[in-house]
Protein backbone atom coordinates (compact mmCIF):
# COMPACT_ATOMS: atom_id res chain seq x y z
CA UNK A 1 0.00 0.00 0.00
CA UNK A 2 2.55 2.21 1.29
CA UNK A 3 6.60 1.88 0.92
CA UNK A 4 9.75 3.85 1.41
CA UNK A 5 13.03 2.57 0.24
CA UNK A 6 16.34 3.95 1.47
CA UNK A 7 14.41 7.56 1.73
CA UNK A 8 16.25 10.94 2.21
CA UNK A 9 15.36 14.14 2.09
CA UNK A 10 17.69 17.14 2.33
CA UNK A 11 16.53 20.85 2.27
CA UNK A 12 17.70 23.37 -0.06
CA UNK A 13 19.39 25.06 2.81
CA UNK A 14 20.89 22.13 4.13
CA UNK A 15 18.73 20.53 6.27
CA UNK A 16 18.50 16.57 6.71
CA UNK A 17 14.90 16.12 7.26
CA UNK A 18 14.61 12.31 6.73
CA UNK A 19 17.71 10.00 6.71
CA UNK A 20 17.29 6.53 4.76
CA UNK A 21 13.90 5.56 6.02
CA UNK A 22 12.61 2.25 4.98
CA UNK A 23 8.59 1.58 5.85
CA UNK A 24 6.11 -0.37 4.36
CA UNK A 25 2.67 0.17 5.83
CA UNK A 26 -0.10 -2.45 4.58
CA UNK A 27 -3.48 -2.09 3.14
CA UNK A 28 -6.46 -1.77 6.11
CA UNK A 29 -3.42 -0.94 8.44
CA UNK A 30 -3.97 1.77 11.38
CA UNK A 31 -0.20 3.20 12.25
CA UNK A 32 1.02 5.94 14.37
CA UNK A 33 3.83 8.08 13.57
CA UNK A 34 5.44 9.49 16.98
CA UNK A 35 8.22 11.76 17.83
CA UNK A 36 8.92 15.44 19.07
CA UNK A 37 7.92 18.14 17.02
CA UNK A 38 10.49 19.04 14.21
CA UNK A 39 11.83 15.37 13.68
CA UNK A 40 10.28 14.90 10.09
CA UNK A 41 6.32 13.27 10.93
CA UNK A 42 5.18 15.95 8.65
CA UNK A 43 8.14 15.25 5.93
CA UNK A 44 7.43 11.66 5.67
CA UNK A 45 3.75 12.42 5.51
CA UNK A 46 4.49 15.30 2.67
CA UNK A 47 6.12 12.36 0.40
CA UNK A 48 2.99 10.01 0.28
CA UNK A 49 0.82 12.99 -1.48
CA UNK A 50 3.91 14.29 -2.97
CA UNK A 51 3.99 17.90 -1.74
CA UNK A 52 7.48 16.65 -1.39
CA UNK A 53 9.53 14.82 -3.38
CA UNK A 54 12.98 12.44 -1.70
CA UNK A 55 16.46 13.59 -2.22
CA UNK A 56 17.02 10.05 -2.67
CA UNK A 57 15.13 7.21 -2.42
CA UNK A 58 11.80 5.53 -3.89
CA UNK A 59 8.20 6.41 -2.37
CA UNK A 60 5.34 4.03 -3.82
CA UNK A 61 1.65 4.16 -3.32
CA UNK A 62 -0.41 1.31 -4.38
CA UNK A 63 2.56 0.15 -6.51
CA UNK A 64 3.32 3.25 -7.89
CA UNK A 65 6.32 5.48 -7.45
CA UNK A 66 4.98 8.61 -6.90
CA UNK A 67 8.46 10.02 -7.89
CA UNK A 68 8.26 9.47 -11.46
CA UNK A 69 4.37 10.45 -11.80
CA UNK A 70 3.98 13.14 -13.84
CA UNK A 71 2.40 16.73 -12.28
CA UNK A 72 -0.68 16.42 -14.02
CA UNK A 73 -1.19 13.17 -12.51
CA UNK A 74 -0.33 14.58 -9.03
CA UNK A 75 -4.10 15.60 -8.63
CA UNK A 76 -5.45 11.97 -9.65
CA UNK A 77 -3.04 10.70 -6.65
CA UNK A 78 -4.15 13.08 -4.49
CA UNK A 79 -8.14 11.58 -4.45
CA UNK A 80 -6.53 8.25 -3.33
CA UNK A 81 -4.61 9.81 -0.03
CA UNK A 82 -7.17 11.85 1.65
CA UNK A 83 -5.16 14.48 4.35
CA UNK A 84 -6.23 16.13 7.88
CA UNK A 85 -4.02 18.97 9.33
CA UNK A 86 -4.17 20.25 12.85
CA UNK A 87 -5.61 23.54 12.00
CA UNK A 88 -8.45 22.04 10.25
CA UNK A 89 -7.87 24.14 7.08
CA UNK A 90 -11.66 25.09 6.90
CA UNK A 91 -13.08 27.99 4.43
CA UNK A 92 -14.90 30.18 6.93
CA UNK A 93 -17.59 31.89 4.22
CA UNK A 94 -18.74 28.31 3.13
CA UNK A 95 -21.11 26.11 5.04
CA UNK A 96 -19.96 22.76 6.25
CA UNK A 97 -21.00 21.06 3.56
CA UNK A 98 -19.61 23.43 1.23
CA UNK A 99 -16.49 22.73 2.81
CA UNK A 100 -16.36 18.95 2.37
CA UNK A 101 -17.52 19.03 -1.21
CA UNK A 102 -15.25 22.07 -2.59
CA UNK A 103 -12.98 19.10 -3.33
CA UNK A 104 -15.85 17.37 -5.80
CA UNK A 105 -16.02 21.47 -7.07
CA UNK A 106 -12.72 20.92 -8.05
CA UNK A 107 -12.62 17.68 -10.02
CA UNK A 108 -16.32 19.03 -11.64
CA UNK A 109 -17.92 16.71 -10.18
CA UNK A 110 -22.10 16.07 -10.99
CA UNK A 111 -24.80 18.01 -8.20
CA UNK A 112 -26.41 14.83 -7.81
CA UNK A 113 -23.06 12.53 -7.10
CA UNK A 114 -21.94 15.59 -5.09
CA UNK A 115 -24.61 15.73 -2.95
CA UNK A 116 -24.19 12.00 -2.47
CA UNK A 117 -20.73 12.00 -1.34
CA UNK A 118 -21.21 15.01 0.72
CA UNK A 119 -23.91 13.28 2.83
CA UNK A 120 -22.31 9.91 3.07
CA UNK A 121 -18.99 11.41 4.39
CA UNK A 122 -21.29 13.74 6.82
CA UNK A 123 -23.23 11.02 8.20
CA UNK A 124 -19.81 9.20 8.83
CA UNK A 125 -18.23 11.16 10.61
CA UNK A 126 -21.77 12.06 12.84
CA UNK A 127 -22.57 15.78 11.26
CA UNK A 128 -25.03 15.27 9.45
CA UNK A 129 -27.61 18.02 11.42
CA UNK A 130 -24.42 20.38 10.99
CA UNK A 131 -24.67 20.77 7.34
CA UNK A 132 -25.44 24.28 6.98
CA UNK A 133 -23.73 25.56 9.51
CA UNK A 134 -20.73 27.34 9.47
CA UNK A 135 -17.36 26.84 10.97
CA UNK A 136 -17.16 29.54 13.65
CA UNK A 137 -20.45 27.93 14.60
CA UNK A 138 -18.58 24.94 15.88
CA UNK A 139 -16.67 23.63 18.03
CA UNK A 140 -12.63 22.70 17.28
CA UNK A 141 -13.91 19.49 17.78
CA UNK A 142 -17.06 19.11 14.99
CA UNK A 143 -14.38 21.49 12.69
CA UNK A 144 -11.98 18.59 12.99
CA UNK A 145 -14.92 16.03 12.34
CA UNK A 146 -15.65 18.38 8.95
CA UNK A 147 -11.73 18.30 7.76
CA UNK A 148 -11.90 14.45 8.04
CA UNK A 149 -15.47 14.17 6.32
CA UNK A 150 -13.70 16.43 3.65
CA UNK A 151 -10.57 14.14 3.49
CA UNK A 152 -13.06 11.05 2.89
CA UNK A 153 -15.38 12.64 0.45
CA UNK A 154 -13.50 10.70 -2.21
CA UNK A 155 -13.82 8.07 -0.49
CA UNK A 156 -10.06 7.20 -0.34
CA UNK A 157 -8.04 4.34 -0.14
CA UNK A 158 -5.62 6.16 2.32
CA UNK A 159 -6.26 8.69 5.39
CA UNK A 160 -3.53 10.61 6.69
CA UNK A 161 -3.84 12.53 10.23
CA UNK A 162 -1.62 15.32 10.62
CA UNK A 163 -1.59 16.18 14.74
CA UNK A 164 -4.81 15.88 14.49
CA UNK A 165 -5.75 16.66 17.89
CA UNK A 166 -2.91 19.22 18.54
CA UNK A 167 -5.79 22.18 19.02
CA UNK A 168 -8.18 20.14 20.86
CA UNK A 169 -8.84 19.36 24.62
CA UNK A 170 -8.52 15.48 25.77
CA UNK A 171 -11.75 14.21 25.26
CA UNK A 172 -12.21 15.99 21.84
CA UNK A 173 -8.90 14.17 21.03
CA UNK A 174 -10.40 10.72 22.02
CA UNK A 175 -13.38 11.69 20.14
CA UNK A 176 -11.46 12.10 17.05
CA UNK A 177 -9.06 9.37 17.40
CA UNK A 178 -11.75 6.60 17.90
CA UNK A 179 -13.53 8.55 14.50
CA UNK A 180 -10.32 7.58 12.63
CA UNK A 181 -10.35 4.07 13.79
CA UNK A 182 -13.86 3.50 12.89
CA UNK A 183 -12.61 4.81 9.51
CA UNK A 184 -9.94 2.43 9.83
CA UNK A 185 -12.17 -0.49 10.61
CA UNK A 186 -14.42 0.20 7.47
CA UNK A 187 -11.01 -0.72 5.56
CA UNK A 188 -9.14 2.49 4.93
CA UNK A 189 -5.60 2.85 5.58
CA UNK A 190 -4.82 5.22 8.43
CA UNK A 191 -1.65 7.07 9.52
CA UNK A 192 -2.14 9.59 12.25
CA UNK A 193 1.23 11.54 12.72
CA UNK A 194 1.10 12.51 17.17
CA UNK A 195 3.44 13.34 19.75
CA UNK A 196 0.21 12.37 22.01
CA UNK A 197 1.62 9.90 24.20
CA UNK A 198 -1.93 9.13 26.22
CA UNK A 199 -3.71 8.41 23.12
CA UNK A 200 -0.91 6.08 21.61
CA UNK A 201 -0.67 4.08 24.63
CA UNK A 202 -4.58 4.02 24.83
CA UNK A 203 -4.94 2.77 21.53
CA UNK A 204 -2.62 0.03 21.75
CA UNK A 205 -1.58 0.27 17.67
CA UNK A 206 1.53 -0.10 15.78
CA UNK A 207 3.67 2.80 16.48
CA UNK A 208 6.58 3.86 14.13
CA UNK A 209 8.97 6.42 16.04
CA UNK A 210 10.88 9.09 14.17
CA UNK A 211 13.46 10.88 15.80
CA UNK A 212 16.15 13.26 14.10
CA UNK A 213 14.66 12.18 10.21
CA UNK A 214 15.66 8.60 11.32
CA UNK A 215 12.63 5.44 12.13
CA UNK A 216 14.47 4.32 15.41
CA UNK A 217 11.77 1.97 16.36
CA UNK A 218 8.80 -0.18 15.20
CA UNK A 219 6.25 -1.61 17.10
CA UNK A 220 3.19 -3.51 15.99
CA UNK A 221 1.65 -2.83 19.31
CA UNK A 222 2.33 -1.24 22.53
CA UNK A 223 3.50 1.70 24.75
CA UNK A 224 4.90 4.39 22.65
CA UNK A 225 7.96 4.62 25.00
CA UNK A 226 9.63 7.93 24.18
CA UNK A 227 11.41 9.90 26.55
CA UNK A 228 11.46 14.09 26.18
Amino acid sequence: MIEMRDVSVVYPNGTLALHDVNLFIDKGEFAFIVGPTGMGKSTLFKLIYREELPTTGVVLVEGQDVTKIPKSRVPFLRRRVGVVFQDFRLLESKSVSENVGFALDVIGASKRDKHRKVARALDLVGLSAKADNFPHELSGGEQQRVSIARALVNNPPILLADEPTGNLDPESSWHIIQLLAKINIKGTTVLVATHDREIVDRMNKRVITVEHGTIVSDRQRGPYNHEP
